[in-house]
């Protein structure tokens, strides 16, 4: 049985979260389906573009991604006040890049309305501010645009996705490291790559080729910690975060279950996030949490918060971040 998406989404307890949306047909849909005998590889390009193109409407940011064979992974920030402080043209013009904009706006805009309509025009524009922070209308303009394209190039019709995205909440700065890491990952842990630098179509290789001075492969990205800046970014440097992903690849795809080099990443240190139990969370099916990530207070609190008697990870969290 779902939860209702109020039961996953408070923005008012976290404007992180980790999204996935994985498709209804067992084929390779993203890349080589061997059944039909047809590569959809160009796919993955289609994901690309329609992030870059949300990204640029939405209040909406991206901080890591991953497109595989047949689902795709976000971790996203919602930036509340920004959009807050959006002017009411700003709103329609961002909503309009993709929707038709009603007459009763345009008037609107041109001021050509009574006092009533005015109303009625300041309440669409208002929805329409508040659906540019909704993790779920961002999701839902990703996936209905790729399911059309995706059956108009197959002939057919119906369900591209298996059903609604899932949705966990990251509560704590070790949580979006995780959710991060587990997101670039992706490829690695599918053994379609040996290194993050390899691991193409994920917001790691976009970024390691960006600092080489190469074009722009992906959506904009949201930044990382700078001296003096980070409430506006990533918690944790990219440098810190390169390395941990780097050291993290390496072991998952040890065949000797443990086998953990001295080079430990300070960050892991500095989070107080135990490296066994890191390990097999960055292992395929490691991520054994629930509707929300973080540690054991947090989980707690964000179930007090929904008024949820439970929920799920409490173990996991016990042992990946323990108390100190």
């Amino acid at each position: 049985m779902g939860y209702p998406r109020h039961a996953q989404v408070s923005l008012q307890e976290t404007p992180y979260y980790h999204c996935v949306s994985r498709c209804v047909r067992r084929g390779w849909l993203y890349g080589y389906d061997q059944y039909a005998g047809k590569d959809y590889s160009h796919r993955k390009q289609w994901i690309i573009d329609r992030m870059s193109e949300l990204v640029g409407v939405f209040s909406i940011e991206i901080c890591s991604y991953a497109v595989m064979s047949n689902h795709y992974h976000l971790s996203l920030f919602v930036d509340v006040k920004r959009a807050a402080d959006w002017t009411d043209q700003e709103v329609v013009g961002r909503w309009t890049a993709l929707h038709k904009m009603p007459e009763l706006v345009r008037r609107f805009l041109e001021m050509e309305v009574s006092p009533a309509e005015q109303d009625a025009a300041q309440l669409i524009i208002d929805t329409w501010r508040k659906r540019l922070t909704s993790i779920s209308s961002f999701m839902k303009e990703m996936n209905e645009h790729l399911a059309r394209k995706a059956n108009a190039e197959d002939g057919c019709t119906g369900r591209f996705w298996e059903g609604r995205f899932k949705c966990q909440a990251l509560l704590d700065e070790a949580a979006i490291l995780t959710a991060m890491a587990y997101v670039d990952l992706n490829p690695i842990r599918a053994r379609m790559a040996a290194t993050p630098e390899d691991s193409e179509f994920t917001s790691v290789f976009q970024r390691i080729h960006s600092t080489q001075g190469k074009p722009a492969v992906g959506p904009r990205l949201r930044r990382f910690h700078e001296w003096g800046n980070k409430r506006d970014s990533i918690p944790f440097s990219f440098s810190d975060y390169l390395q941990l992903v780097d050291w993290t690849g390496r072991s998952i795809r040890s065949d000797k279950r443990g086998a953990i080099n001295g080079s430990l990443p300070p960050i892991l240190i500095r989070l107080n996030i135990d490296q066994d139990a890191w390990v097999e969370a960055m292992r395929p099916k490691g991520n054994v949490f629930g509707r929300a990530m973080g540690k054991l207070n947090h989980l707690k609190i964000h179930a007090r918060a929904l008024g949820q008697s439970w929920i799920k990870g409490l173990r996991q969290a016990e042992r990946l971040y323990p108390s100190t």
